[in-house]
């Protein structure tokens, strides 16, 4: 074969070349998935987090145990979406002095991080590493709401 001729034939390359542009274009497509599913499910958890928290914050009997509901049901929402529920920063405000007290609002309000996936813990740098998530919610405490 002359020396002209083997540089435009093109007989076996077809397969290489798919494969060269396939991984190109595969590899950051799957790091996207995996960057949204997890960034998703933080947001899932933050959300559910903070309406459960908030419903039932309202519902308990006094303000201590109404914290540690809160508590519990954002450490289960957090759980449920494996996400580190000690990663978690929890803000409970009341409309009213009194939490409970008939007709106050409660709102719930739950940021945390959520880091990229496949990034190792040692890099450090001008840019981010995790993504910042924040979700609220209100609950009234019933009008017909009193202790004992």
């Amino acid at each position: 074969m002359p020396p002209s001729k083997r540089w435009t034939d093109d007989s076996g390359s077809a397969s290489l070349e798919f494969v060269t542009v396939g991984m190109i274009l595969l590899l950051p497509l799957v790091y996207l998935v995996l960057a949204v599913s997890s960034i998703q499910a933080g947001a899932f958890a933050a959300e559910g987090a903070a309406r459960q928290a908030a419903r039932v914050f309202v519902q308990a009997r006094d303000v201590a145990s109404a914290r540690a509901a809160a508590q519990r049901a954002v450490e289960f929402a957090m759980a449920d979406h494996g996400v580190d529920p000690q990663a978690v920063a929890v803000g409970i405000e009341c409309s009213e002095p009194a939490c409970l007290s008939r007709r106050a609002f409660v709102s719930v309000t739950i940021q945390l991080s959520v880091p990229l996936p496949l990034v190792p813990p040692v890099i450090v740098g001008d840019f981010p590493l995790a993504v910042p998530l924040q979700a609220s919610a209100t609950q009234q405490v019933s009008r017909f709401w009193g202790q004992g």
